[in-house]
């Protein structure tokens, strides 16, 4: 007979699965760009290109605000460009043992700051083509803030970057 002072015995077991499915094929898939991800990217390099242009038609495009803001949007172009034919040709599903949502988050969280930076310093200059580039290179900001911010979400969740992962945890209680 059990004391009744004790309780009685509890165990209690949980078992975590998670299941990965990718497909190792590369190929075409344009509904990427129909996603809140993919419009987000093709933002970004609108953007880019746009306040790149501003920048250079300006005659003070040799100013070394104009290079640095450049430089920050030649590099998020490509960048973005990128990322976004990789999506776009499930590249990433293919290498998905690769942390590309680390990766992304944070280049965009980066980009988020340079593009305040770049386009603070066009606005100061004062003229025309730099303050279209500003408005542009604050659009930017906004945008690969926001996607830094999804991308946080997403590893947070322990999201991969293309295919899917599903995690199911069982809990099993036994109570004698």
């Amino acid at each position: 007979m059990a004391d009744p002072g004790f309780p009685a015995q509890h165990t209690t077991a949980t078992m975590t699965t998670t299941e990965t499915h990718v497909s190792p094929q590369i190929r075409y898939d344009a509904s990427y760009i129909r996603t809140v991800p993919g419009i987000i990217k093709l933002v970004c390099i609108v953007l880019n290109l746009i306040g790149f242009i501003c920048i250079e038609v300006s005659a003070f495009s040799y100013h070394s605000r104009g290079s640095f803001f450049n430089s920050v949007a030649m590099t998020g172009f490509w960048f973005t460009g990128i990322m976004l034919l990789l999506y776009l040709f499930h590249v990433l599903e293919k290498f998905y043992k690769l942390p590309w949502l680390h990766i992304e988050m944070i280049f965009c969280a980066i980009w988020t700051l340079l593009y305040a930076l770049a386009a603070g310093l066009a606005a100061a200059m004062g003229l025309e083509a730099y303050t279209a580039a500003a408005f542009f290179g604050f659009c930017a900001m906004v945008a690969y803030g926001y996607d830094a911010f999804l991308k946080y979400k997403a590893v947070q969740s322990g999201q991969i970057a293309q295919g899917t992962r599903q995690q199911t945890t069982v809990q099993q209680t036994v109570t004698a």
